[in-house]
């Protein structure tokens, strides 16, 4: 094994036991100060959080609006994330000049930002899935897709249910039925909505937005893009 190939094995193990570590004392009192939050923020915002995930959400399971790129083949693991971090690099600089941008034009920009933060999340994870090899015009594609958007904004108690799916996903996908609709949209929403209220609603405010914006969006990208990275070595690393 070289030793790019420890470097990454190394990155997984840490990864995984991330993905299954147990609920802490302060994930426990987040929840807590999350359900206040949720009772200041305005029901306006609400809606256009839940509409723009349900928007989202469609388009992925159709594949509207996304350019699927070929699968890139190639062997080498190093190559392929070569071009995985360039990536990474290129969205998380586009996400925080967006969130910069939207988070300046105060309330009603910021609101705006939502979807296009969403957009711009999603084609990054359409990029990384082909450059990892793997065809997203197939559904089950897209739905891994969706797996790994839930596993990053979700809280730990969710996620620890939801990694052992990832993690043997080749498997668990044969048995999926036909029509993707059957996944937990409802729960998708309100977990991904949950994690991000408080940074989007400090978004909204006035004078700090711009800066809140962009470290934000440039922060929960990374984050996103990391997640991805590891989610489609673990399938890889099954294959070899």
């Amino acid at each position: 094994m070289d030793i790019y190939m420890q470097q990454v094995n190394k990155d997984l193990r840490t990864w995984q036991k991330a993905m299954q570590r147990g609920i802490s004392l302060p994930g426990k009192l987040s929840g807590k100060v999350q359900k206040k939050i949720n009772q200041v923020i305005p029901e306006k915002v609400h809606r256009a959080m839940t509409t723009a995930i349900k928007q989202m959400t469609r388009a992925v399971i159709s594949g509207a609006e996304f350019i699927s790129p070929a699968p890139f083949h190639e062997a080498d693991l190093a190559i392929r994330e070569s071009r995985v971090h360039s990536r990474i690099a290129f969205y998380k600089t586009t996400a925080a000049t967006e969130g910069a941008l939207t988070g300046a034009g105060g309330f009603l920009l910021g609101l705006a930002d939502f979807p296009l933060f969403l957009t711009i999340k999603m084609k990054m994870l359409f990029d990384i899935a082909a450059l990892y090899g793997y065809n997203v015009n197939d559904y089950k594609e897209r739905l891994f897709i969706l797996h790994i958007f839930f596993i990053t904004f979700s809280t730990q108690d969710f996620r620890n249910k939801l990694y052992p799916v990832v993690a043997d996903w080749d498997n668990y996908s044969r048995d999926l039925p036909e029509d993707i609709h059957a996944f937990d949209w409802r729960n998708f929403q309100q977990q991904y909505r949950d994690y991000l209220d408080l940074a989007k609603l400090l978004q909204l405010m006035p004078v700090i937005g711009a800066a809140v914006g962009a470290v934000v969006n440039h922060r929960l990208t990374d984050k996103l893009g990391k997640n991805a990275m590891n989610a489609y070595r673990m399938r890889l690393m099954k294959q070899l």
